[in-house]
């Protein structure tokens, strides 16, 4: 691992502004680059929330351009985003 918690040996370069950080579970978890945010968070507020891409964007300081590779990433890596999500709801009492 080099530069503090960023893996980059794991990054997909079809995705360049997505990267992965070790979560608080030591789990490496894909981020917007340069924020921290997750990808997850994207699309949760996306389908749970209905929020538009505009929206997101504005709530979470992003631009459309994030917003949307985040969602590109989610459809490419779309099982292990889904089982993040459920492993997260899990966790929730």
């Amino acid at each position: 691992m080099r530069g503090g918690n960023v893996l980059p040996s794991l990054d997909d370069p079809a995705f360049p502004g997505i990267t992965y950080r070790s979560g608080a579970s030591g789990q490496p978890t894909p981020v917007i680059r340069g924020t921290g945010i997750r990808v997850q968070t994207m699309v949760i507020a996306e389908r749970a929330w209905r929020l538009s891409i505009p929206q997101i964007a504005e709530e979470w300081n992003l631009s459309e351009r994030q917003v949307t590779e985040a969602l590109a990433f989610y459809a490419a890596h779309r099982a292990e985003i889904d089982a993040d999500i459920e492993a997260e709801e899990q966790m929730v009492p």
